[in-house]
This record gives C-alpha cells, structure tokens and sequence, in this order.
C-alpha cells in the first residue's frame, strides 16, 4: 500500500506562524505530527483488517470517515463536521455527519452559513450545492476542505460547523492552535483521508477481482467437467453400433458369407442398423454443435403438412408393425400449408414418434396437428410407460435418458429431444411434454404459422427443389460416362458396385492425374468428384476445369466429407453442379445422377 508521509511540506508551519515562539511552535509541531502519525497508523490498520472482514464499501468508508471525524473533532473547536463524496451523476451527496446538535430530530445534522449570509441545514445523504461548498473553502476562516486522489481529481470535501460552546478547550493533548495552523492541519488530514480512500477502493477492486477470478476458474472447472462428460458419453456412444459393426463383420469373414443363410443376412440387418445409429449419433452431435453456435441455418420453405405427415408415419411404420404397436394420423381438416424447414420439421417429429415407439411395448402411438391462433401444434402421443415427474424436466438434456427395464439403452442417442426443442425454438417455436407413469405421454411441438425475424419482417420462402424418386424407372442413354475421382478404395468399391447394378457405367480413378489422362482421352458426361483428394485441392481442380471450354458443361458432382455449415455453398460457389455429403446414401446417389441424366 502507498505509505503517505505525516511531515509538513518544508517553511509551511515557519510561514503561517511568525508570531510562535520557539516553544509554543515545537509543541504545535509535534502536537500535529503525533496526531497526523496516530490517525495514519489507525487508518492503515483498519485496511488491513478490511481485507479479512464482510464489509461492503459503504460501509468501510463510514468506518474511514468516523476515524477521521473523531481525530478532527478532537482537535477543532466545532460543533460538528460532514464528509461529502462526488458522486458518479456529478452530485456531491454527504456521506457522513458526525454533530454534538441534539435538539433536533433523530436525523443527524449540522449548520453552516451558506453564500447568501443565512444558516442552512446539512443532513444525511442529502445532495450539496458544489457552489456553496466551494464558498466555505474560499472564506478566511474555511469551513471546507477538499481531498483529491492521486490524479488531482476532486472526491469531496470535509465541512466543519462553528462551535456551540464559547470557552476555549485547549489541553496539553490538544493545544490551543491559531487559525493559520489549524486550516494546516485539516488540508493534511484531508490528504490522507483521501489517500486512504483510493486504498480502500483498491482494495475492493482487487477483492472484486479476485471474486470474478474465482468465479471464472469455476466456470472454466464446470466447462472442463462437462467436455470430459460429453467425451465420456460420446465415446459411450460412439463405441456401442461400432462394435457391433466391427464384430459381425468379423462373424462374417470368419465364417464365410453365405448369402442364402439367415444368420448372415441378420448379421448384415445388424451392421446396417449400427451404421445407421452411428451416423445419426454423429448428425445429432454436429446439429447441436452448430446450433449451440448458431451456425444452422432454416431453409424456410412452403410444407404441405398432410403430405410431411404420412411420409414420416411411413418411415416409422415397420418399427411399429415389428413391436405389434397400432398407429394413427389426426389431422384437423384445415391444416394445410404452413412455413417451415420440412427437412428440421422431420427431423423433430420422427425423434419423438422414435421415442414414443421406443418406450410403449401396447397399444398406440399417433399423431396430431391442428392449428389455433397463429400457432401449428404437432402432438405425438403414446400409450407407453410414461415419464416420472422428477425426470420430465431433465428429459431435454444433452445425453439424458430414461432407466427403463423394458427397452435398451443402446436404443438412443441422448441427443434428440435436446435437439428438437432447439430446432423448434429456431423456428421460433417450443416444446412440452406431459406425461404420468404408466398412462403414456405426450409431447407438443408449437410453430408460428408464419415466421417473422427480428425486426419483424416475415420470413422469405425458397423454391421447393425438384425431387427424384429412385425407385422410378431411369433412362439412361447408352452414351453416358460417368468418371468417379475418389482417393479411398473402400468408397470407391462401394459406389461403382452399386451404380453399376443400377445401370450407371462408370469409371474410377484414384487421384487428379490419372483423372487428368482420362480427360485427356475421353469428355465424360458427369464427373462424380471427391473435395479432398491426396495430390491436389478438388475445388481448385474444379475451377480449372470450368476455365478449359472443354468441360464447361460437363456436369460435376461433389461427394465429399465436408459436411459443415456453409460447405455446400463453397462447393457451388466454386463450380460444381451439385453436392452429396458422406456418408453416402447409395440409392440418393443414384437418383441424383438420375435427374442429371434424365436432362441429357
């Protein structure tokens, strides 16, 4: 802390008291020297021990302004005196009052002549004219006396009242002092006193670093805590399909596959079912992530709600037929269109019609849509186990998921009713659930029939994208070629494999210079190209190919693992034609190339 020295400024006292003695002005010396040391020692006792107490500021200021109010009232004939801090507004409010004035209320006060001649009344915590202040201080005898911090920027003044009583009081502990020696000493007190009040406030500052110090080391505690969960429980995850993937293939291999026996044709159902859930774990784990970062973007589009219904019952309806489970379509004869991310809006109602499957082994599972208001409502409803209460409110936490005896935890992810109530609340929407044990639940997804943004303007609507139906007969001219660019054999194999079945001649080539040679050669109709490729960057490989009128029309493909917000937009803005994200989905390749072929 900054120690503030307690010696006159050299000649002051010498100046002031020409008429002292010898005597009489060493004992005023020391006198003031002993005082000033006394109330500079209390003081800087008093901030050490604050560190250690539960004070708040104002009150250790009070604490500080007693102290010195005591020494100065010891010293001075006064009948009282008040401390006035500057506020943050500008205003000068009193902060202290220490009076020997008891006749008036229970509200301490003081008098003082203000610039007019008359007596005005100083209370507590009232707001002071720095004007009248400032005309005490200029007086001849001031009764006001400024403290400044340490950039000789004004805190306050310390203001004095006249005394009461008229008889001297002058002891050998507290002289009989001049006016010149006194104004002397209470400028000094003043000084320290705002010394002492910085130190106070940087104390106080530091505390209150320390505070958000320790707060935010717990923050950064807490975070730690949950990466380590997420990471535990994604492992969890992650691990559980892909063992079950790894180990019957291995059946598979060690055994011989025999396509004409059950057991293996179950063997692959099975590493089909712990692909699909290890692809939707990982497509559950990058949706939360980007709208935790609000990176996922609404594709607003016009939704034919009876046709986005039944095509998602019809995705559902095996897993029910399998389980014996009943299931229904309520639609009120109204709902008819309405704006929304049909591909987002699927997405919410197949995790709680999944859910709903999941936990009922009798009965129903249905859905409901009807409208009120400027709201769609889509109710998924079930006859299932049901939801204990204390667990209803956790039900939307990352990676929660109901102890149940009668299904497998390995069914889910964790992550789908966390990621629809996020969807749905980007549709500017919400989602609740009620439910009791043993009588089934029901959740409800409300949307705004129309969307509106921030500032109140209603969404606008995209074109719907032509769709291809794969399973519609394909006509594929006898001139086509297809050239596939992919690095990874395995993706390779698999995609030439299943195109050729379908029809599509195609030719493979691992990396751009043997795609180069082929070019040399031949002008392929599509170019089914990998993004990332060993010996060159695909999209700069892209743009040279729309440079070279050779193969400006040729239609590109990119399949490829960029599979984040915005790299579908970086492919198409580079050159290609289309976009298809691995993994790939074989029979939506074939349908794409499909569309292509059927505009030759």
């Amino acid at each position: 802390m900054q120690q503030y020295s307690s010696l006159p400024e050299q000649n002051s006292l010498v100046d002031v008291m020409p008429n002292l003695t010898t005597v009489q002005q060493l004992r005023a010396e020391l006198w003031l020297e002993r005082s000033l040391n006394q109330l500079h020692i209390c003081l800087q006792d008093y901030l050490v021990a604050i560190v250690t107490s539960q004070s708040s500021v104002a009150e250790a200021e009070c604490d500080i302004f007693q102290t010195v109010a005591h020494q100065l009232r010891h010293t001075l004939d006064t009948s009282g005196l008040a401390i006035a801090l500057i506020q943050a507004s500008g205003i000068c409010l009193v902060r202290y009052i220490s009076s020997e004035d008891t006749t008036e209320s229970a509200i301490p006060s003081i008098h003082i002549k203000c610039k007019k001649g008359k007596q005005q009344s100083i209370s507590l915590h009232e707001s002071l004219d720095i004007e009248d202040i400032e005309y005490l201080q200029k007086q001849v005898n001031p009764q006001a006396w400024q403290f400044i911090d340490e950039t000789a920027n004004i805190q306050g003044w310390i203001i004095t009242a006249p005394s009461l009583s008229s008889g001297d009081t002058a002891t050998e502990a507290s002289p009989k002092l001049p006016t010149p020696f006194i104004q002397e000493f209470i400028s000094r007190v003043s000084k320290v006193c705002g010394g002492s009040l910085r130190q106070l406030r940087q104390i106080f500052s530091l505390e209150e670093n320390c505070q958000n110090l320790h707060n935010f080391n717990q923050q950064l505690e807490r975070t730690n805590q949950l990466k380590n969960q997420f990471l535990a429980n994604t492992s969890h995850e992650i691990r559980t399909p892909l063992s079950s993937i790894i180990g019957f293939t291995h059946l598979l291999l060690a055994q011989g596959y025999d396509p004409e026996r059950e057991r293996h044709r179950e063997y692959l159902n099975i590493i089909q079912s712990s692909g699909n859930h290890l692809l939707a774990l990982i497509n559950d784990i990058l949706d939360l992530s980007k709208i935790e970062a609000n990176q996922l973007e609404v594709q607003w589009e016009t939704v034919e709600v009876p046709l986005l219904c039944r095509n998602t019952l019809a995705l559902v309806k095996e897993k029910a037929a399998n389980k014996g489970l009943k299931i229904s379509l309520d639609l009120e004869p109204q709902v008819t269109n309405f704006i929304a991310d049909p591909l987002r809006l699927k997405q919410m109602l197949l995790n709680l019609l999944f859910n709903a499957l999941k936990f009922t082994n009798q009965g129903r599972v249905g859905l409901e849509v009807k409208t009120h208001g400027s709201f769609i409502y889509f109710t998924v409803w079930d006859t299932g186990a049901g939801i204990p209460p204390e667990h209803q409110a956790e039900l939307f936490q990352p990676y929660f998921q109901i102890v149940n005896s009668a299904t497998s935890r390995e069914e889910g992810t964790g992550l789908g009713l966390a990621v629809t109530r996020k969807l749905a609340e980007l549709h500017g929407g919400w989602i609740k659930v009620e439910s009791e044990l043993n009588q089934g639940s029901r959740f409800t997804i409300g949307l705004p029939l129309n969307p509106v943004d921030e500032v109140g303007d209603t969404w606008e609507v995209s074109e719907i994208g032509e769709t291809v139906n794969v399973n519609s007969p394909i006509s594929i001219p006898q001139s086509l070629e297809i050239l596939l660019v992919e690095d990874d054999e395995q993706n390779a194999q698999m995609m030439q494999t299943y195109l050729q079945r379908v029809g599509y001649p195609i030719k493979w080539v691992k990396n751009v210079e043997q795609m180069w040679q082929v070019l040399s050669e031949q002008t392929p109709n599509v170019i089914l190209l990998d993004v990332r490729l060993p010996d060159a960057d695909g999209l700069e490989i892209v743009k040279e190919l729309r440079q070279n009128p050779r193969w400006q029309n040729v239609t590109i493909v990119a399949q490829t693992a960029m599979a984040m917000k915005g790299d579908r937009e970086v492919c198409l803005a580079a050159g290609v034609d289309d976009y298809i994200s691995k993994p790939i989905n074989l029979p939506n390749l074939a349908a794409l190339l499909g569309k292509y072929c059927q505009n030759r």
